[in-house]
């Protein structure tokens, strides 16, 4: 019995010092920068190089995510049809609740109530990482200048609400085309400031919009089967998959 409490308090030793030594040789301190029209206008010329108006009109998207998650987003009515495991969940998103289409055999309210506040939140990162070049100025947001070690400059993304962890910043580092090559990180889920992810492999979608699908640091976060369309029944067919989330007069229901 001792042995093994030893081997516990062994591993247990080791992974924390291998948490040390991450920490250590990766944290990086939230940098300053400035705020201000060439900020803004460095944000503009990010959007405009990912087509920020093609992701504008468009309507719908599905994709799949790393784990994998697979979505469909209906923009238009704030909807989501989100998957993982043996799950299937409606949700609207501005209400965070919605309908179970997966079996709830034995499944109680609360479960069910967790279940879609779980599918809110795979929707609100797997989106996020989908498409965030196009967040630069949404509510809450404040950009800024940050002189990089090369001399040029990178765009600083702060969110003081929204999401499901506001307060977070990512600093984009940028190619001549304006366009993203990689990102920092300073996140609350994420306890090492300055994580670095690339952007690339990048596809233009049916509607003009510009997706970055693969993303490499200290673990891969892919992204596949993107698809964007104008409209939900251009995307799907014409079946209205969001149908449970509507009355008999087609208005979303307010739960």
């Amino acid at each position: 019995m001792k042995k093994l409490l030893y081997v516990i308090l062994g591993l247990l030793g080791l992974l924390v010092g291998s948490l040390i030594i991450l920490y250590i040789a990766y944290n990086e301190p939230l940098p300053t920068g400035n705020q201000g029209r060439e900020a803004d206008e460095l944000a503009r010329k990010m959007i405009q190089a990912v087509n920020g108006n093609a992701w504008d009109k468009t309507a719908a998207v599905s994709w799949t995510f790393r784990n994998p998650h697979y979505h469909i987003w209906d923009k238009k009515r704030h909807l989501a049809n989100v998957k993982w495991d043996s799950n299937n969940v409606l949700i609207d998103i501005n209400l965070r609740k919605g309908v179970i289409l997966s079996d709830t055999e034995g499944v109680s309210t609360l479960d069910k109530a967790e279940l879609c506040e779980t599918a809110w939140k795979f929707w609100v990162n797997d989106s996020f990482w989908l498409n965030p070049v196009t967040k630069a100025f949404d509510p809450g947001t404040t950009r800024s200048i940050v002189e990089l070690e090369d001399g040029s400059n990178g765009l600083m993304v702060s969110y003081s609400s929204g999401g499901a962890t506001p307060g977070d910043s990512y600093l984009w580092i940028l190619d001549e085309n304006f366009r993203p090559e990689t990102w920092k990180m300073w996140v609350s889920i994420i306890p090492i400031g300055g994580m670095e992810f690339t952007w690339e492999d990048w596809i233009q979608t049916e509607t003009g919009a510009w997706i970055a699908t693969r993303h490499e640091g200290l673990i891969s976060v892919p992204i596949s089967d993107v698809r964007t369309a104008r409209s939900l029944r251009e995307l799907v067919g014409p079946e209205d998959i969001f149908a449970p989330l509507l009355d008999a007069q087609g208005e979303l229901i307010s739960f």
